[in-house]
């Protein structure tokens, strides 16, 4: 496999944990987990519900990029 053809762009990771998430959402029905997915989704404006996530997300990514 190679991993140069695998790389996406943040957003598009982003989007995908949140199917992720939605996913493992409709097998446990936490209502933990469906809160938190309210506050993930993306508004019209581009940026999710709680502004504060996508701040969280770019964190992460920085975080996982320096392993």
């Amino acid at each position: 496999m190679n991993q140069e053809a695998d790389l996406i762009s943040i957003k598009d990771a982003y989007n995908a944990m949140f199917r992720y998430l939605e996913n493992l959402y409709a097998l446990t029905k936490s209502e933990d987990l469906g809160g938190f997915l309210g506050s993930m989704i993306i508004l019209e404006d581009g940026k999710p519900a709680d502004p504060a996530i996508w701040g969280d997300w770019l964190e992460a990514v920085e975080s996982a990029k320096k392993g």
